[in-house]
């Protein structure tokens, strides 16, 4: 139970929270147990004899991630703000290239005033083949990779992936570049890789990250956030130096290393230089197969949703995954599609897809008697026909040796 009003885009509605601690006010004063449970819950110290509106009120702000009613006022007039005047206009932001893995804010950024230019570095690094090789040879694994993952041109896609691979040489030269960023893996892999990828950093390079917004009970990623809350974000970047670029660096290295051993090392320290990237990387190790079945983290996750809404549609148990199962979001519905298509399509399959006629979100899956028996950790999904996989430099092929992960989420070779 709660008061609060979650949103799901950053923006709250004051008078509509002050309404709920006025609601809230009367059922304590009622002595209505539930109320009370919360308002406890929360450590505050009242009684229904001394109850007043701004517990209620501060349990509002509390169940919204505030520690005060006037801290929630504040974050609100700060979105006000910056929504009425915002400070890159007074800060040269036309100037400014700003970098994201993706467009889902390019248009919420200009309709937020933001006139600078935008540019977009798609390649999903979170799946397939990362290799330290040449670039033409790279582009060219990449690409393969990623038509046939999801059943695209190979000419086009590396076509896209020549041009933002480009990117990397022009970003040196521009006068200030603004990355846009969130906790995840897709987005943490994209910062390294861009990183790592500078000759020679742009003559301002800077940084927007977050991984929480308040008042969203489970945030997703910035492209669910309103343009005013961009607006806000927009003076919380900061600056990055040499201590960032040589951890992308040393991160990137790590990931696309055959031995995932100096990636794991990283994934369990911290990471001040960008604090973010740490709980994705680990967050990425759990991909490599676990000791006790061979499925991934995500591979484990969605046969249990499958498990457990028997006969439930593709879509269902992707939507599933986002919103309750996942610890840290970073898949789209047609990279969840394409990580499951080899649970699918093997001739020892995890799951089978009924109603094939149908658009594949609507397809209703079925855990099959094996991918009931991997799910328990009866069987081995790697000892049975589990499709070649890669999860950055590491190359997993059933019956081979390979790395594993232990119940401490630490590299074991499995012979």
């Amino acid at each position: 139970m709660r008061f609060a009003a979650a949103c799901t885009d950053g923006r709250i509605n004051l008078e509509q929270q002050r309404k709920r601690a006025k609601e809230l006010l009367r059922r304590l004063k009622a002595d209505d147990a539930a109320a009370w449970a919360l308002l406890h819950g929360q450590r505050l110290k009242a009684t229904p004899a001394s109850v007043q509106l701004a517990d209620a009120q501060c349990l509002i702000a509390r169940e919204l991630g505030f520690a005060s009613w006037p801290k929630l006022k504040a974050h609100l007039d700060a979105i006000a703000f910056a929504a009425r005047q915002p400070s890159f206009i007074a800060d040269d932001e036309p100037g400014t290239l700003h970098l994201r893995c993706g467009n889902d804010i390019e248009h919420s950024l200009r309709l937020a005033g933001f006139q600078g230019e935008f540019e977009t570095f798609i390649d999903p690094l979170s799946m397939g083949p990362v290799r330290d090789l040449p670039l033409s040879d790279y582009l060219a694994l990449r690409a393969d990779f990623i038509a046939h993952s999801f059943a695209l041109s190979s000419a086009e896609v590396l076509a896209r992936s020549q041009r933002e691979y480009a990117l990397f040489a022009r970003l040196s030269g521009c006068r200030r570049v603004v990355l846009w960023c969130e906790a995840d893996a897709y987005d943490q892999l994209f910062l390294i890789r861009v990183l790592a990828g500078l000759a020679q950093p742009p003559q301002r390079l800077e940084l927007i990250e977050i991984d929480q917004v308040p008042g969203i009970e489970r945030f997703i990623g910035i492209g669910q956030l309103a343009p005013d809350l961009l607006a806000w974000l927009w003076p919380q970047r900061r600056a990055l130096g040499d201590d960032a670029l040589a951890l992308a660096r040393q991160a990137w290295a790590a990931y696309s290393s055959a031995d995932p051993r100096a990636w794991a090392e990283l994934a369990r320290g911290a990471t001040p230089a960008l604090p973010l990237l740490g709980p994705a990387l680990q967050r990425q190790l759990q991909e490599l197969p676990g000791l006790h079945d061979g499925l991934s983290l995500t591979e484990r996750l969605s046969l249990r949703i499958v498990e457990r809404l028997d006969g439930a549609p593709f879509g269902q148990v992707f939507a599933e995954l986002m919103s309750r199962d996942e610890p840290l979001p970073y898949l789209g519905d047609l990279m969840f599609h394409a990580l499951l298509r080899p649970l699918i399509d093997a001739p020892t399959p995890l799951l089978h897809e009924e109603q094939a006629e149908l658009p594949w979100p609507q397809r209703p899956l079925r855990l099959t008697e094996l991918g009931r028996q991997v799910l328990a950790g009866e069987r081995y999904w790697l000892d049975c026909t589990a499709p070649e996989r890669w999860v950055g430099g590491v190359r997993l092929r059933a019956g081979e040796p390979h790395w594993a992960l232990d119940a401490e989420l630490r590299p074991s070779w499995r012979r």
